[in-house]
């Protein structure tokens, strides 16, 4: 009997309309940002409607910066970040010589909580950065009360959240100032590596637009193709080099075409795990609070109880010895040196999240899978905590 193939934990969902929209692009002559970048920004900011428009950058990670620029964050600042989160989100506060704070999140999502923001604001205080943890929204009714209140903006970190939605609108139409979505390999849907900056307020697109091309007043499609002479351009800002090519916006046109079937699939999967690995001693991740709202089932985290008997780090290996693998969501930021080390923070200042990140493990859930990887799945997670 063959031993099973190694199942990853996690792996893109690519076809061949985008394998050929790319192969276009490339005969096209025309790789950088051009007009299949303008066809996904515009296919993009219709999906996600409410009258946004959308910027294609090269990373989340790009967009976050961008956003937080226009946003007026600068030196001194102090921006509210989650500590359970991937280091993007306070790296790039960062970068604009402002300060991170960071806070706890909720036992329940592991999203930020509100509570926990209220008691961090000071009069330095310019920006809330609320993460929508593994594709559950946050409870951003408050945060966007708090943001109110204080004077405060707010930019939400999606890069998990396609498409999620809150109490009936899609992450990306809220009343927040900015959202940033994350097209990065393992995402909900994928341009190799790139991200979505997305916005109703004019000014903030106009900012990011010419903060994400050096700051020059007109793209290079627009200098290289006019029927007029175009060639003269300004610099107004020291910008940054963050666009996106059009080989990669090319995977996205068609990624973003399947986005709900994908979306479809990871709830379906989702579900058969609460199912099937309900009355395990692990607590299983949090649904949307309101019926009808959709997680985007980026990841499926869970958590080993103490009664499990087995350690996470043991799990995992067990796990990985049976041909699964899976992964740990988030080691959280005042674990990591360049923030433990800065901001003198200790596991003490945030319970819950270290709490968490003792006992997480996030299972594979990717469209590529099949039933039978899934139930190999289970049914290797039922032995190992039924020992």
């Amino acid at each position: 009997m063959s031993t099973p193939s190694f199942l990853p934990f996690a792996l893109p969902d690519i076809g061949e309309e985008e394998i050929a929209e790319v192969v276009d692009a490339l005969r096209s002559g025309w790789v950088t940002t051009g007009p299949k970048t303008r066809q996904f920004e515009a296919d993009f900011a219709a999906f996600i409607g409410g009258g946004v428009e959308a910027i294609a950058v090269n990373s989340a990670t790009a967009g976050l910066h961008l956003a937080l620029e226009a946003v007026g964050v600068g030196p001194g600042d102090e921006v509210i970040v989650p500590s359970y989160t991937f280091t993007a989100t306070a790296e790039v506060v960062l970068y604009l010589g402002a300060n991170p704070v960071f806070v706890d999140v909720d036992a329940a999502t592991l999203n930020i909580s509100p509570d926990a923001v209220r008691a961090a604001i000071t009069p330095r205080t310019r920006a809330i950065v609320p993460v929508h943890f593994a594709g559950l929204a946050c409870e951003m009714d408050e945060i966007l009360e708090v943001a109110r209140t204080h004077g405060l903006k707010v930019v939400e970190d999606a890069a998990h959240a396609l498409p999620a939605t809150y109490k009936g609108q899609k992450v990306g139409t809220l009343a927040s100032d900015v959202t940033v979505f994350s097209f990065y390999a393992n995402k909900t849907m994928t341009t190799g590596e790139g991200g979505m900056v997305v916005s109703r307020h004019a000014d903030l697109i106009a900012r990011c637009k010419v903060m994400r091309l050096h700051g020059i007043s007109r793209d290079a499609f627009d200098r290289y193709v006019s029927k007029t002479p175009a060639w003269f351009y300004e610099v107004v800002a020291p910008g940054f080099k963050y666009n996106m090519p059009d080989t990669a916006a090319a995977m996205g046109i068609h990624q973003l075409r399947r986005l709900e079937g994908f979306a479809r699939r990871r709830e379906e999967m989702a579900t058969r795990y609460d199912r099937e690995l309900a009355g395990l001693p692990l607590h299983l991740p949090a649904r949307p609070a309101q019926a009808g709202d959709r997680h985007a089932w980026h990841l499926y985290p869970v958590r080993l109880l103490p009664e499990s008997g087995i350690g996470r780090d043991d799990f995992i290996v067990r796990m990985a010895e049976a041909g699964i693998g899976c992964s740990v969501h988030f080691i959280p930021l005042h674990r990591h040196p360049v923030w433990r080390d800065a901001y003198g923070l200790t596991p003490a200042q945030f319970p819950v999240a270290d709490a968490a990140f003792a006992a997480e493990v996030t299972l594979p859930l990717y469209t590529r899978m099949t039933d039978e990887d899934q139930t190999r799945v289970i049914a290797t997670v039922r032995t190992l905590l039924s020992a």
